[in-house]
């Protein structure tokens, strides 16, 4: 049971977020009602939350910057759940300004309406905010959880236009927490997977690249190592932060799924019956961070939790098959995200 019957789910028709109205939905009967505020950019989708949308969820279409909007809905909640966020580091390269507008400002209308009305607030951040570790061939067992790992201690050091608003929204969720007792947490997150992610993120544009004939594309050598999570694990992870998480604290969420870009491709061409060379190299992404590794002990031994998905394998068979089922989902963007990768992504000859 909870004590919050009223929430609102900031980009709640996003991949993340929507995977969290549903696990909230499906999982927590006595949450009477969730505001899902989002704008509906490219990245977020009505479709998502479609099935259940009704008296107990309701899509409101706005930005988090709009503070009328904002205090508007957060007088009549109990507790926000802040996942909107401009996330792609190959656009925040290209242009800034919405990932200075969404990620900074709007979380600054957030705080301040959380304040206002003395809400709980739970910041959803990313462990991209401090940047990479070291990748060393030479460690033993690399990619499968040995060596340096981040933690709530780790100093921030972003890389990119995204992972840096992220960090400067974590900064004044800290500061106003400490200035004005503002009760909210935070939860730095590794990489996600599962089903409604967005076909210009990795696992799956590799995935729809295959089923629409198109060879996938690899940046680099594909030794960047990330620390994979099922996003319903995620979502069990900041349920438990939002209901006995400590206030002012940070909890890193991840599930010790750490591999690398290539090993990840290689297995998803496997399952869909290719070989293990049916990819080509492209040029590597401007800043492009080597690894990235949670240390989830704090939210394990503190918080008591732990995630279910810890199969990769067959985490990333039932992605292929959600997105094998639900072509229509996503095949009309997919031309045009193609497009846009062509403009920045050469490919290299072997």
């Amino acid at each position: 049971m909870t004590d919050y019957k009223k929430i609102i789910v900031t980009g709640g028709a996003g991949f993340i977020g929507s995977n969290f109205v549903h696990y909230v939905y499906n999982n927590h009967p006595e949450v009477e009602k969730i505001y899902v505020l989002d704008k509906l950019t490219y990245a977020g989708n009505r479709a998502n939350i479609e099935e259940i949308l009704g008296e107990r969820v309701e899509l409101v279409v706005g930005d988090i910057a709009d503070a009328t909007l904002v205090d508007e809905l957060a007088s009549k909640v109990d507790a926000i759940v802040h996942y909107a966020a401009e996330s792609h580091n190959d656009n925040s390269l290209k242009s800034q300004d919405e990932f200075i507008h969404t990620n900074f400002i709007g979380t600054y209308t957030l705080i301040q309406a959380a304040r206002k009305y003395d809400l709980r607030f739970h910041h959803v951040s990313t462990d991209e905010v401090y940047g990479d570790l070291p990748y060393r061939e030479d460690l033993p067992g690399h990619g499968e959880g040995e060596g340096e790992k981040f933690t709530d201690k780790t100093p921030y050091n972003p890389s990119s236009p995204y992972s840096s608003t992220k960090a400067a929204s974590d900064l004044i969720v800290r500061a106003w927490v400490r200035s004005f007792g503002l009760k909210a947490t935070i939860s730095n997150c590794s990489n996600n997977y599962g089903p409604y992610q967005h076909i210009e993120k990795f696992i799956p544009r590799q995935i729809t690249n295959i089923l629409s004939g198109i060879r996938p594309k690899l940046y680099g050598d594909g030794k960047n190592v990330r620390d994979w999570i099922h996003t319903e694990d995620h979502s069990s992870g900041v349920w438990t932060i939002l209901t006995k998480g400590k206030i002012g604290e940070t909890y890193l969420i991840g599930a010790d799924g750490e591999k690398n870009n290539k090993e990840v491709l290689e297995l998803i061409l496997a399952e869909m019956g290719q070989t293990a060379d049916a990819y080509d190299h492209v040029t590597d992404r401007a800043g492009h961070d080597l690894r990235y590794a949670i240390d989830n002990t704090k939210l394990r031994t503190e918080l008591g939790w732990s995630p279910v998905h810890t199969d990769f394998e067959s985490g990333i068979k039932d992605t292929i098959k959600w997105y094998t089922e639900h072509e229509n989902w996503w095949k009309a963007e997919k031309a045009a995200v193609e497009a846009n990768y062509a403009k920045t992504q050469e490919v290299l000859k072997k």
